[in-house]
């Protein structure tokens, strides 16, 4: 059926960009590696911002949890800076159209394609109790996130790079098939994006499943706790600050310091210059809080007005059924599905 009531977007770039709220907080690492930028990207760019709390239920879940922490992780998004007016951000679970196109792309996704990803190994050997079809099969469900809005870029970062390269794939295989139905996404790296690596162990990315409670830092943690963090943060036994390839744990906190003051990495050494790394640590951990704590006060404001929030994610839910509804009738009458 075609939806004629789909609103007309300003014609601009668009970018379509997901978090999962499986903790109900973002690490500092999805802050400063992504979600800082999203709303840098509004002016210049059709955004389409969305909780995906369909792929967090790859991992068991508790319902009760997962309900709280999507609303938390909606609410965070708006402090942190994405404007519903500006942006659609919605939640994915109230956008039927994604769990319809997943399934037709399913069917245009080749099963030595998914048995190719690395997640999928790395989440079937963390979680061997429960290697279920939906946690083979998601990477279909991200080609649709993305491919519903004819999105022409996503943010992404290293660990995500072989999933856009696979809906890149997708939409090429159906477009060669039935003509120019899907636009080819490109990934987006913002030249300030940073690449943030966990406390305890600066050889891995921060991570919101790290099992060590020190290695990684919330959004919502207290101030004092994240002070505690940086405290505790693998460094080494120089006591220099200097970016230098053997210090990864000094490279680490220098990066997030220049992330969240401006200051460049040379400004730092100087700043730095003979004080040791205690001074150092305080210093990350006091810049992260005052970088955090405009946002943890707009976070609990908005999650105190629930009605405002209601509001918020029905709006973005229908702009963003409009929207990919357009795509999907498209993809439907191509495929052959009689009209409803």
């Amino acid at each position: 059926m075609e939806n004629n009531t789909a609103p007309k977007l300003e014609k601009k770039p668009v970018i379509f960009s997901g978090i999962q709220p499986t903790s109900g907080s973002f690490t500092l690492g999805n802050y400063l590696g992504a979600v800082k930028n999203w709303s840098k990207l509004q002016d210049s760019y059709n955004c389409a911002y969305s909780i995906v709390n369909m792929h967090a239920i790859t991992v068991r879940q508790d319902p009760a949890q997962l309900k709280k922490n999507t609303l938390s992780a909606f609410a965070l998004i708006l402090a942190c800076g994405v404007d519903p007016e500006k942006s659609i951000a919605f939640i994915q679970s109230h956008v039927k159209t994604h769990a319809e196109l997943a399934w037709v792309l399913n069917c245009y996704t080749q099963f030595g394609e998914l048995s190719r990803m690395t997640q999928f190994k790395d989440k079937s050997a963390k979680h061997a109790d429960n290697i279920n079809a939906g946690l083979f099969t998601y990477p279909s469900l991200m080609a649709a996130d993305i491919l519903l809005y004819q999105t022409n870029l996503v943010p992404v970062g290293a660990d995500q790079k072989q999933h856009l390269e696979l809906a890149r794939d997708i939409a090429l295989r159906f477009n060669g098939l039935y003509g120019n139905v899907f636009q080819v996404p490109d990934g987006y790296i913002p030249k300030t994006a940073a690449r943030i690596m966990s406390l305890a162990d600066p050889g891995k990315k921060m991570s919101k499943s790290d099992e060590n409670a020190k290695a990684t830092v919330f959004l919502l943690d207290p101030p004092d706790t994240i002070i505690k963090k940086f405290k505790s943060a693998v460094t080494d036994s120089e006591a220099l600050v200097a970016y230098r390839e053997d210090k990864p744990g000094i490279n680490n906190l220098m990066s997030i310091y220049s992330a969240v003051t401006g200051a460049s990495i040379e400004e730092i050494e100087t700043q730095f210059a003979g004080k040791g790394y205690g001074d150092f640590k305080l210093a990350v951990g006091e810049a992260v809080v005052e970088e955090l704590r405009p946002i943890q006060e707009k976070h609990a404001r908005l999650l105190a007005d629930k009605a405002y929030l209601e509001s918020c994610y029905r709006a973005g839910a229908e702009k963003a059924l409009g929207i990919s509804q357009r795509t999907l009738d498209k993809v439907y009458k191509k495929v052959g599905f009689l009209p409803y």
